[in-house]
């Protein structure tokens, strides 16, 4: 077996880094360093992650004791990583950014869409964006990845075909309604996540202006395609999993058979897109339950062929592939290994 390389974690006391760190215990190619938490400082990591009691000794350190890796994953809150890049592109030659720091190209883009100037625009270009199923060529061997929006990921993957291979009316923009659990907000809890203000809600929390917006703009721009985005996000009682359900309107004479054409064509040879539209049977279209713990995303679609509505609909777990799955997914592809590595667990039936 070759050498194995090092990487740790900043800011792995959060539901992302602990994913993360799960992942990479049994990650055959990574041994795991440091896990920084300013908070849980000298604790053992089971303490904030009890699955993972008897699976490691590690206990968090604090940033400023961080030593030098090959490989350094950024888990802080959004904005904690672009005033302190330098400083972590010291201590490692490869860094994978989870915040929404380095995801967006472009300053004025980060300024309106986050409401404030870029604090180390100049960093922004070094980064590629971590999505494989667009970016695989440009994160294959790049030294800096960002991380990737949940929400903007089961978005892209809904649509991705459509605007690729030209089938949609662009100009009518892309309309979409995310479901998302709870562990979207983070552990750090608030009012609105205390359990009885948060159990059995089906709660819009951003009709309009959610962040994620900029990365679905940006992704369309990658196909060629100037259109407009409304997203829309909607808290469930759910603890894990994203559904996207996207609504687009197809050009004259597209048919359903070219439909199924594309998205074939084009997830062909996706390790983790799987297709699913059945015409029988339970889950005759995506659904995030099955996918916890798993870095699939499972694709599907419905025409209105009266109308010439496309209904894409995508499903994820927000904590992988929406997150750390697709963060090693991106490390396995920076060190030329198997990009699936690490990641063949499917998810659980029943849950």
């Amino acid at each position: 077996m070759a050498e194995r390389i090092r990487a740790s974690i900043v800011g792995a006391s959060g539901y992302v880094g602990g994913e993360l760190l799960r992942l990479l215990l049994d990650h055959p190619h990574i041994e795991v360093g440091q896990v920084t938490s300013e908070r849980s400082a000298g604790a053992f990591v089971h303490f904030t992650h009890p699955n993972l009691r008897g699976r490691s000794k590690l206990q968090f350190v604090s940033a400023a004791d961080l030593e030098a890796c090959d490989l350094l994953f950024l888990g802080l809150p959004h904005g904690g990583a672009m005033g302190r890049i330098e400083e972590f592109a010291t201590l490692a030659p490869r860094i994978v950014d989870l915040s929404a720091d380095f995801r967006l190209r472009d300053t004025a883009g980060y300024e309106r869409w986050y409401g404030k100037a870029h604090a180390n625009p100049t960093w922004l270009a070094k980064f590629v964006y971590g999505l494989p199923e667009l970016y695989r060529e440009e994160i294959q061997g790049a030294h800096y990845v960002s991380g990737v929006g949940c929400n903007a990921t089961a978005t892209n993957l809904a649509i991705w075909p459509l605007l690729k291979q030209g089938l949609v009316e662009a100009e009518r923009g892309v309309i979409c309604e995310v479901k998302v659990g709870s562990s979207e907000g983070g552990n750090k809890s608030s009012d609105s996540t205390h359990h009885p203000e948060r159990s059995g809600v089906m709660r819009s929390f951003a009709p309009t202006g959610h962040r994620h917006s900029a990365e679905i703009l940006q992704a369309a721009r990658l196909a060629g395609v100037e259109t407009h985005v409304h997203l829309s996000a909607t808290a469930v009682d759910n603890v894990r999993g994203v559904l996207a359900t996207a609504h687009l309107f197809v050009k004259p004479g597209v048919s359903e058979k070219d439909l199924w054409k594309a998205y074939r064509q084009v997830y062909r040879d996706e390790p983790f897109v799987r297709l699913v539209k059945e015409k029988t049977g339970i889950y005759r279209y995506p659904e995030p339950k099955i996918l916890s713990g798993s870095n699939y995303a499972d694709v599907g679609f419905e025409l209105d062929e009266q109308s010439g509505r496309v209904v894409a609909i995508c499903a994820i777990d927000n904590l992988m592939k929406g997150a750390a799955g697709t963060a090693l997914q991106c490390a396995n592809l920076m060190h030329g290994w198997d990009e699936t590595t690490g990641l063949g667990f499917p998810g659980l039936h029943p849950v």
